[in-house]
């Protein structure tokens, strides 16, 4: 978490003052609870809203003597409450404060993550419907392959952050859960409705089975979801690289007047921006391998998790929130060149049309082996710079005596690869 990298609106989900206003809530709404129970008096519920209180430099001063941090938060607490602050956290272990604080933290930090992807998914879908028609070059391997359109490119990214949307949104539920059950879990001290109570007050639900912490298969589920947002990131920032190439040219990030690509060479335009994402991405999957060791805890409790957790929780959300909004900026602004990607769809004189001659020669009646070796002798002359392909085939008289010219011309129509492509963004964008 460095200003560079960070977002305000998150960072502030992790601030000292967030985390102790969301266990002043627990802790309060707990008192409610026993209050409406018996267990404690009403007016002692009322005064630890009405005079509740704290200050993080106090709680900071206590936790230095105690080396305890939620017993220094209630200490800072009780200055302010008072007497009736005996009856604060009746019945309650540290892990019901920490671990529901936590799921309350990363709800907040998944509904900003929620936005964040809505704002990419919107200008993706914006610049797909925009390039749906613009034929460009499909590659596998690296390597001209066949036609396809810079929309499909562009609708394929959709479909993946729309996929990790339905993900995030799982792993919001999953981790939206709340642990008021005290030592061990067994509720010995404290009544269940605390828990149901303080859980629909925060927006949470009971854990079914809380053994004192909340199971970590569920953080482990969240961090792993944030884990494939970052891959999907990654994979949309390569391609945009890729395109950017000189060689290639297809696309390229937006170059402000004034900005400067190099302090050496002045003519340098460089991908900046998503090379910067791809190392963003490895710095949230980072947290991944780390929250399915926190998994296997011993027995009912320990705290080697919790380390771990202040660590990377922090981390892979706020990094995450700057990359998606980084790489929607990226899309929106995005120059893309349908020239250019015309100018590298002609660059073989005709070779990605291959396995359309393949086709029509076995239509034609000649064995697929047999038309595989006539259009791969006759594609292997072009890659050596020694003729025109559609020339090349028209001149062999293994195909000329089974097709047509004409119908080897037709074989070379672009728009033979693109009829479905309405097809397929009814199917994503519907």
């Amino acid at each position: 978490m460095i200003p560079r990298y960070s977002r305000p609106e998150m960072t502030a989900i992790w601030e000292p003052e967030n985390r102790f206003r969301i266990w002043f809530e627990i802790e309060a709404h707990a008192c409610d609870a026993q209050a409406e129970l018996g267990v404690i008096p009403k007016e002692a519920a009322k005064a630890v809203w009405e005079r509740g209180a704290f200050e993080v430099e106090r709680i900071d001063e206590i936790e230095r003597e105690t080396k305890h941090d939620v017993i220094a938060f209630l200490t800072n607490l009780a200055e302010h409450v008072g007497e009736e602050a005996r009856f604060v956290h009746q019945g309650m272990t540290s892990s019901d404060v920490l671990d529901t604080c936590l799921a309350v933290q990363l709800t907040q930090a998944a509904d900003i993550l929620l936005a964040d992807l809505d704002r990419l998914l919107a200008a993706l879908k914006t610049r797909a419907l925009e390039h749906k028609d613009s034929v460009c070059l499909g590659r596998s391997h690296a390597i001209h392959a066949e036609p396809t359109t810079f929309g499909v490119k562009l609708a394929g990214h959709y479909a993946a952050f729309q996929r990790n949307r339905a993900r995030l949104e799982a792993a919001r539920a999953e981790i939206a859960t709340c642990a008021i059950s005290g030592a061990v879990g067994t509720f010995a001290n404290i009544d269940p409705f605390v828990e149901e109570y303080v859980a629909g007050k925060l927006g949470l639900t009971p854990e079914p089975v809380s053994t004192q912490v909340i199971p970590r298969d569920r953080h482990a589920a969240f961090f792993a979801t944030l884990g494939v947002i970052a891959a999907s990131i990654e994979n949309l920032a390569t391609e945009i690289r890729h395109l950017q190439r000189t060689e290639v040219r297809e696309a390229e990030e937006f170059f402000a007047p004034g900005q400067k690509g190099s302090s050496a060479m002045p003519h340098k335009r460089n991908p900046i921006l998503t090379e910067n994402l791809t190392g963003l991405a490895r710095v949230v999957r980072a947290a991944v391998v780390p929250a399915l060791e926190n998994v296997a805890l011993w027995h009912e409790r320990d705290i080697s998790h919790s380390s771990v957790e202040r660590m990377f929780g922090p981390d892979a959300t706020v990094t995450l929130d700057f990359a998606l909004n980084r790489l929607a900026g990226v899309v929106e602004k995005l120059l893309i060149y349908p020239e250019t990607m015309q100018k590298n769809l002609d660059q073989l004189g005709g070779l990605v049309h291959s396995q359309r001659v393949l086709l029509a020669l076995t239509q034609a009646g000649i064995s697929r082996e047999d038309s595989y070796r006539v259009v791969q002798r006759n594609a292997m002359q072009v890659w050596a710079g020694e003729g025109d392909f559609l020339a090349l085939l028209k001149a062999d008289p293994d195909v000329s005596a089974k097709m047509e010219p004409s119908a080897l011309e037709a074989c070379f129509d672009p728009a033979y690869h693109t009829k479905h492509v309405d097809t397929i963004f009814k199917r994503v964008f519907g």
